[in-house]
C-alpha cells in the first residue's frame, strides 16, 4: 500500500499511481479525505430529484462493466437520508447493465442536469427488494466541475410515449456504430475495482469534446483523449488497476444508446498523447460485446447551440 493510501484515503492504488505521476500525490492525499464524503450533504439530496435522467456504472455476472442511461420524472431519484439514494423505475430486461444490479452488488451514480452543466457522482451498493427500483447506500460522494459538458435543454414530449426497439447485439463495431460514435460528442464510462470481501467499487463519469474526439481505428479499436479535470483520476485509476470497462454513447435527441464492455489500455506516454489537440495521456478501448437499444431514453435534448 502507498503512503498516500492511508485509513481516512479515498485513493486505490491505481489512482495514487497515476496521481505520483504528475506529483501530484501528496496533493490529492491531503485534498481526498475533504470532497469525497460518505454521505450526500445536503446540496446533493437536493439536486439529484431535480433529475429526469441518470448515468449508471454496474458489473454484470461475467464482470463486464456496464454503463447506461435510466430515466423517470423528476423525483424518480431522491435522498431518504445522507446515506441512501433511490432509483425508481422497473427493470428493463434488455439493458446490459440491469444484470449488475442486484442486492449487494457494486454500483455508480452520475447525474447531470445538462441546461445548467450541474453534475454530481456517487458510488455504493444496492439494496433490492422486489422489481420497484433500488436504493443506493452511498460510500462515496462528490461532485464535479462542469468541463466538457455540452449545454442542452429539455425538448416537450411529442404524442404518446416513446417506443424502445429490441436491442441488437454483436461482437464489433459495424458502420452504424462507427457512425454513431464519430458523431458524438459526449459518452460515459463505467470502471471498477474488486475489494476484498465486499462489492466491487465501481465508478461512472463523464466524457466529452468536439464530435470526432473518440477515434476510431481500421481494427475498431477506440483511442479517447483524457483532457485536464479535477485529477481524481477515478476512471483511469480504475482502468490502471483493471483494464475493463463498459461504455454508453448517448444520442440525446433520439434517445438510442450505443453500449459496449471491453478492455482498455491507460497510456501515459506524453509523446502519443500529443497526437490529439489538448491530451495529456490517451486510454484505448477494445469493445467485445455491443449492444444497440433505439429509443431506450426517454427524455429528449438538444444542444443550446443547435436550437432555433
Amino acid at each position: 500500500m502507498s503512503a498516500q493510501q492511508g485509513p481516512s484515503s479515498p485513493w486505490h492504488r491505481g489512482e495514487v499511481a497515476i496521481q505520483e505521476s504528475i506529483g501530484l500525490a501528496g496533493r490529492m492525499a491531503e485534498l481526498g479525505p475533504r470532497v469525497i464524503r460518505d454521505h450526500l450533504i445536503e446540496q446533493h439530496q437536493a439536486f439529484f430529484p431535480l433529475l429526469s435522467f441518470a448515468v449508471i456504472g454496474s458489473v454484470d455476472r461475467e464482470d463486464r462493466p456496464w454503463a447506461t442511461l435510466r430515466d423517470g420524472a423528476p423525483g424518480f431519484l431522491r435522498a431518504s437520508d445522507p446515506h441512501h439514494l433511490r432509483v425508481e423505475g422497473s427493470r428493463v430486461p434488455e439493458d446490459p447493465a440491469e444484470a449488475g444490479l442486484e442486492d449487494g452488488d457494486g454500483v455508480a451514480l452520475l447525474g447531470i442536469e445538462l441546461a445548467s452543466r450541474r453534475r454530481n457522482r456517487l458510488n455504493g451498493v444496492v439494496e433490492r427488494a422486489g422489481t420497484g427500483g433500488f436504493t443506493i447506500r452511498v460510500e462515496q460522494s462528490f461532485g464535479n466541475c462542469p468541463k466538457y459538458i455540452r449545454v442542452r435543454h429539455a425538448v416537450p414530449a411529442q404524442g404518446g410515449p416513446a417506443q424502445q426497439s429490441a436491442a441488437v447485439l454483436s461482437q464489433r463495431l459495424d458502420a452504424a456504430a462507427r457512425a454513431f460514435v464519430a458523431a458524438s460528442d459526449t459518452f460515459f464510462v463505467a470502471s471498477f475495482v474488486d475489494r476484498v470481501g465486499g462489492a466491487p467499487q465501481v465508478d461512472v463519469s463523464h466524457r466529452g469534446g468536439p464530435p470526432g474526439f473518440v477515434r476510431i481505428g481500421a481494427d475498431g479499436t477506440l483511442t479517447i483523449p483524457d483532457y485536464s479535470g479535477n485529477r481524481f483520476f477515478n476512471t483511469l485509476g480504475n482502468l490502471l488497476a483493471n483494464p475493463r470497462a463498459g461504455l454508453v454513447f448517448p444520442d440525446f435527441a433520439t434517445g438510442d444508446l450505443l453500449q459496449m464492455s471491453g478492455r482498455a489500455e491507460v497510456v501515459l506516454d506524453p509523446a502519443e498523447a500529443e497526437t490529439i489537440a489538448g491530451a495529456e495521456r490517451l486510454w484505448r478501448f477494445v469493445p467485445e460485446q455491443v449492444v444497440f437499444r433505439a429509443g431506450a431514453l426517454r427524455p429528449r435534448f438538444i444542444a443550446a447551440d443547435e436550437a432555433a
